[in-house]
């Protein structure tokens, strides 16, 4: 589904990732881990081709296209979209206007209908976007457009963050519905088949309600070791980030 290879990107004349080697399969979604600062944001960002960051080196292939050289525009009709960790306030646009604007292509009103009422959204949509809103309100309205938007891969800007328990619940319930709509329209003996994703957290508490097939761990631009997610945030929760680097550093000196 999603392919990274020798990636180096650079942020106002800095380069940040270092060489990111990172494959995401179909029906698989994986964690992303690392302190702040490692460049976790960096690579989202780069995925969904914000201008800003600049590939150096390096290709990101999705559904085996090289998508390098296309536009946000032109990532999100094959079916990336994003939920950034801060979100901008947009003054003048209401969250009903995005909505109409990204199932206009889709007869979708019965589903849009059914979600906003699942997840208690009527109160949001004349609303313009972000405006005066909670971190955690501010994260439902981002998935709300993701989901209105059907995306064949999701990704995710450090979820929990800034997010009070109550909310943390309801965005995970949220980011399982996006990730389960990849399973609508399939036959019943294909009960793995869902969308795929990459979710980037630092506390990883997002995690307590999502299922992920797999972690990473990102330090200093470059992911530098990949494993089990439970296992892996349990070490770190432990022993913090601190032992991720003292591990590679016996790696290398073997």
């Amino acid at each position: 589904m999603l392919s990274i290879s020798d990636l180096h990107v650079s942020v106002e004349n800095k380069e940040i990732l270092k060489g990111v080697n990172l494959h995401i399969p179909k029906n698989e979604v994986h964690a992303l881990f690392g302190p702040n600062g490692s460049g976790k944001s960096v690579l989202l960002s780069t995925i969904m081709g914000f201008p800003e960051y600049k590939i150096l080196q390096g290709k990101i292939m999705f559904k085996g296209e090289d998508i390098n050289q296309l536009s946000i525009d032109e990532r999100v009709k094959l079916g990336i979209a994003i939920s950034e960790q801060r979100p901008p306030t947009i003054s003048g646009v209401k969250l009903r206007s995005l909505i109409e604007l990204l199932a206009s292509e889709r007869k979708d009103d019965a589903f849009i209908e059914d979600m906003v009422e699942r997840f208690n959204m009527a109160k949001f949509l004349n609303r313009n976007i972000n405006d005066g809103l909670s971190g955690g309100e501010i994260k439902k309205s981002e998935l709300f457009l993701a989901m209105v938007a059907r995306p064949a891969f999701l990704v995710l800007d450090e979820p929990d963050s800034g997010v009070d328990p109550e909310h943390l619940k309801k965005i995970g319930a949220m980011i399982n519905e996006i990730i389960q709509q990849g399973n609508q329209g399939k036959i019943s003996c294909d009960p793995l088949a869902k969308n795929s994703g990459l979710i980037a957290t630092h506390s990883a508490a997002i995690l307590n309600y999502i299922h992920t097939d797999k972690a990473h761990v990102m330090l200093n631009g470059q992911i530098r070791c990949s494993g089990n997610p439970g296992v892996m945030m349990e070490q770190i929760r432990l022993n913090g980030y601190k032992y991720c680097i003292r591990c590679q550093q016996l790696i290398q000196e073997e």
